[in-house]
């Protein structure tokens, strides 16, 4: 069987999780059939079964769109791109809406089974319209249309299975829930202090560590807010990168910059690091905080069990599936206001139960470890990649051979 993804991303362009489950779970696919990675960037390369060919859109033909825009066009056009390059294949699958529309023309053009795997809706993601304007509209349209005519819809979680029911004319028949993996020898508890050191991080000193973009769904807001009630004891590290807007940018570096005048120990990573460098602080890190309202799965959950590091997590989407509570960490209620998510209803309440969880965890070296030794089990026991490309393949086999496709 010949298997086509197309993603936004694909190592070394990887921003998000998607990227992450894109690169993983193609390299074990490729070891049960040849697959081919279609990208928004410029790889080109053959691996075995596995060959990658990027398509990177020249960005001046959009020289006169408003800039909210450009992104979400440039998406179209390369995936008409994608389309126009010829299409040898048996099965098309997309992930995130940018290259959904690629699938929408597999599907009609090349007569394409299309599968979709969702780490993530529009429609739980309002605060998109602050980045892309009325691209926001185009993009829920797509998504829309096109879950709603794929032949099989993947499901990270319980939690994004019910969301996919409740906002979309979807059969349950078509869903098939198959979560995020973890590479778990590549993740795994590593020392390096020389790693600490520069970033300026105190080696002898615990600290809780959050990793992510600067976005509205990434919590980091509340996270920063909870800062007032963290121990002193405790430092502070933030490895966050891209913003959803200069503006939301210069708001998160300006509370970063008042808590910096106002307590020691905050240390401010910017931009993407290294993944060497990131499973270092991972491992060293004694609680992992994970403050989302909105997270379909939370694959940087699995990150920081595979290392051995308790999590304290918010109680939304995938996140209660993957970390259990008082046994690989501890999970706050954000008691968001409605559907779509927007905000808790008490910020105040969240960010101190959030920085009450982080304490009893950082102040108490005995329990955090316990807890991170018992998430570094579950993910060995549960979230393997083999296993999940296994049941990824299995789900094709049953499209490409079900009569009556979604059609």
């Amino acid at each position: 069987m010949r298997i086509l993804f197309m993603t936004n991303e694909y190592p070394p362009n990887i921003y998000g999780g998607a990227g992450v489950h894109v690169e993983y779970l193609s390299r074990e696919l490729a070891k049960l059939t040849p697959i081919e990675v279609r990208s928004f960037h410029d790889q080109s390369f053959v691996r075995g079964n596995l060959t990658v060919r990027g398509t990177k859109v020249d960005g001046g033909q959009f020289s006169g769109c408003p800039v909210p825009l450009i992104s979400p066009l440039r998406a179209l056009a390369t995936c008409l791109a994608f389309n126009g390059q010829g299409i040898d294949a048996d099965i098309v699958h997309c992930h995130t809406w940018y290259a959904h529309f690629g699938g929408i023309l597999a599907k009609l053009l090349y007569g394409l089974p299309l599968v979709v795997t969702v780490h993530s809706l529009e429609p739980l993601r309002p605060w998109k319209r602050e980045q892309i304007g009325r691209g926001y509209d185009l993009s829920s349209w797509i998504e829309k249309t096109t879950l709603e005519m794929a032949d099989a819809v993947i499901a990270v979680s319980k939690s994004t299975r019910d969301d996919l029911l409740r906002l979309f004319d979807i059969d349950e028949s078509r869903i098939r829930i198959i979560a995020n993996g973890i590479d778990t020898e590549e993740y795994k508890p590593e020392g390096g202090a020389d790693v600490l050191s520069r970033f300026g991080i105190d080696y002898d000193s615990p600290y809780v560590l959050f990793v992510g973009r600067m976005t509205r769904q990434k919590g980091l807001y509340y996270f920063l807010r909870a800062i007032e009630d963290i121990d002193p004891s405790l430092q502070i590290v933030l490895c966050a990168g891209e913003s959803d807007t200069p503006e939301l940018q210069a708001e998160l570096e300006g509370m970063v910059a008042e808590l910096k005048a106002r307590r020691r120990g905050i240390h401010w990573i910017p931009g993407m690091v290294d993944r060497d460098a990131v499973i270092v602080l991972y491992s060293q890190a004694a609680v992992f905080c994970c403050p989302s309202i909105y997270e379909p799965f939370g694959i940087i959950n699995l990150e920081a069990m595979a290392c051995g590091t308790p999590v304290v997590g918010s109680a939304v989407g995938g996140i209660p599936e993957v970390v259990v509570d008082g046994e690989t960490g501890l999970i706050i209620d954000p008691h968001l206001a409605a559907n779509p998510p927007h905000d808790p209803t008490d910020g105040e309440a969240f960010a101190k139960a959030l920085a009450a969880a982080i304490n009893r965890l950082g102040l108490d070296p005995q329990l955090a470890r316990q807890m991170g030794e018992a998430g570094r089990k579950r993910v060995l026991e549960h979230y393997s990649w083999k296993s999940i490309a296994e049941q990824t393949f299995s789900l094709y086999e049953e499209v490409v051979g079900a009569p009556g496709r979604n059609l």
